[in-house]
């Protein structure tokens, strides 16, 4: 569930139709059926002293979700979303696991299941398993199967020019992204403190507890101890002209505090050149029993660019701190990392003590080509410092790539995409021995 205020809107049009129902038989029968059909090929094939001794992937996945929501009975509605990945090849060893389970098998899942209430003033209460898409806590939708969150939300569109939400969540669901990561075996030391591959998955989006296709808990996912969960409030202002400004807290408690601010700023130049500006700001803080270890981290983050006949040219910049006695990295545990400058595989720039800056240029397609679609290169460059939990030294890591999408005319809601990235000392290690690899990822997909 993307949170918006245009979603708002639309749902409330729905309940206010003839959609709305009178009995549970009508609720059935106009009930909004949806879904996505998603093949997925990677192949990433690895090089580097690291990489030379390790094994090659790659992956063909068929699958997708398909998605019922009820028309609502007097406000009242229920929605069920089932996923689902398949192998199609046997590949053995070399199957590249962020397309399947932890065991590199295909799974289905019923990953929505929930109940919302939606008022004719447009309040909704949404209650069960769901999507959703904030800064640190989202469905990372990136490989075949999304994350999932299961509790309550709260969402209000009665401020003016603004949307408030709040929420609480007891349970997290890793989609198959998280499997290229490690398990506990890996990502905690005995005295349960997070090892520097526990804190690259940290930062990267998951937990130390890496399970997926199943829910668990939010504190046993992200550092394998329970805990009460995740409240999270949020808030959207659009009240100036061009300008666009959010806060969010998020509470997990007895891991860490964190606020997340950014701000969007777009100035159209003339009639064919326009401009665009945001910043960013993550502080993070161990609270209660600092479950995760004592977390004192920053980041900053900028962006800017130009748009011109169908061209846009960008730059993004951010910095994080650094703590002699504490955590200086920040942690996102629950597959949201909203930052403008991370790869398409590499999110250094919430390592402790790093600069990070990069560069995109793009092109739309349909703007000279009549062709639906647009062609975008990008190179990012990550300075890890001295001061890094990562590796006990520092390291310049950079990673270039391309991403190349099509909507063919001839079948609406198709969409193919071609995209590669190349990432160079993604790991340096202290007697320096490094990771390079080369991927290609190719993606059908149709909606509907």
């Amino acid at each position: 569930m993307k949170i918006s205020r245009k979603n708002i809107s639309l749902a409330m049009a729905l309940t206010m139709s003839s959609l709305s129902a009178d009995t549970i038989s009508d609720a059935f029968e106009d009930a909004k059926v949806s879904g996505e059909w998603r093949t997925f090929y990677i192949d990433r094939d690895r090089s580097g002293k690291i990489g030379d001794t390790q094994q090659d992937t790659n992956g063909l996945a068929t699958g997708g979700h398909l998605k019922l929501e009820t028309a609502p009975i007097n406000g009242l509605s229920l929605g069920a979303g089932l996923y689902t990945t398949n192998p199609l090849s046997d590949n053995g060893k070399e199957r590249e696991p962020s397309l399947f389970d932890d065991n590199k098998d295909g799974f289905t899942v019923l990953g929505e299941a929930y109940l919302k209430y939606l008022t004719d003033s447009g309040n909704s209460l949404t209650v069960g398993s769901m999507k959703i898409n904030t800064p640190l806590a989202g469905a990372d939708d990136v490989r075949m199967l999304p994350n999932f969150f299961r509790g309550a939300l709260f969402v209000t569109p009665h401020i003016p020019d603004s949307t408030f939400m709040v929420g609480h969540f007891t349970d997290f669901m890793a989609g198959s992204f998280s499997n290229v990561y490690w398990g506990p075996k890996d990502t905690m030391n005995t005295d349960g403190s997070p090892t520097w591959k526990g804190l690259l998955v940290l930062s990267g989006g998951y937990g130390l507890n890496n399970d997926s296709g199943r829910f668990i808990n939010m504190g046993k996912y992200a550092v394998n101890k329970e805990t009460d969960g995740v409240t999270a409030v949020g808030f959207i202002n659009n009240s100036v002209e061009n300008l666009k400004v959010q806060a969010w807290d998020y509470v997990a408690y007895d891991i860490l505090n964190a606020l997340y601010l950014q701000a969007d700023y777009k100035l159209k130049l003339n009639d064919s050149i326009s401009s665009f500006i945001s910043a960013q700001y993550i502080n993070e803080m161990s609270i209660g029993d600092e479950l995760g270890g004592e977390v004192e981290s920053m980041f900053v983050g900028v962006k800017g660019g130009v748009k011109t006949q169908g061209v846009t040219l960008s730059g993004a910049f951010s910095t994080t701190g650094s703590s002699d006695d504490k955590l200086g990295a920040i942690l996102a545990p629950w597959g949201g990392v909203p930052a403008f400058n991370q790869g398409m595989v590499s999110r250094h720039m919430f390592f402790e003590d790093t600069t990070a800056f990069k560069i995109v240029g793009s092109y739309d397609l349909n703007k000279h080509l009549q062709k639906n679609g647009s062609v975008t290169l990008y190179y990012a460059s990550y300075d890890v410092g001295d001061k890094n939990n990562i590796q006990p030294k520092g390291w310049t890591a950079t990673e270039t790539g391309f991403d190349i999408t099509c909507n063919p005319a001839v079948v609406k809601n198709l969409k193919v995409r071609f995209r590669g990235n190349f990432p160079t000392e993604f790991i340096e290690t202290p007697d320096g021995k490094d990771l390079d690899w080369a991927e290609y990822r190719f993606i059908v997909s149709y909606k509907f």
